[in-house]
């Protein structure tokens, strides 16, 4: 039957995080797009242009949330020097430029950090996108 929904969610991939029960949607009424710390890439930027131009959604929200592991890892690498290894230091990298920018403005707490890298992934999908950002 296909499917129709109204808003397309790219948020984090934590297990605590179930975005139907948080904003009362049904299945089939998100089309949700998840990884760690919400970071984009590749298949991310082609998901989320599908909902787009495929599917007609016509709102995109990005949910970040407290404790988020992926924010979290990167402030601790930033500050030990100590960067993870494998895939999970993809992760960190390309989470480095919210904290480092948050730094830079006198930003300092864990939550200002989520809050300031929910914005900057708002930004670099309007920049990555063009499907997105002509929507």
């Amino acid at each position: 039957n296909g499917q129709h929904p109204n808003v397309l969610l790219f948020g984090c991939s934590d297990s605590r995080v179930a975005a139907e029960i948080i904003f009362d949607q049904g299945l089939g009424d998100m089309f949700i797009v998840r990884t760690a710390g919400q970071v984009i890439d590749s298949a991310v930027l082609g998901s989320i242009e599908y909902a787009v131009a495929v599917l007609g959604v016509p709102l995109i929200a990005i949910l970040g949330h407290d404790s988020c592991g992926a924010v979290g890892a990167t402030v601790a690498a930033l500050d030990t020097g100590e960067v993870p290894s494998g895939y999970i230091r993809d992760l960190v990298v390309r989470v480095m430029p919210s904290i480092l920018g948050g730094r830079k403005d006198g930003l300092s707490r864990i939550d200002e950090f989520e809050a300031r890298h929910v914005e900057e992934t708002g930004t670099k999908l309007l920049q990555r996108s063009q499907v997105v950002a002509d929507a």
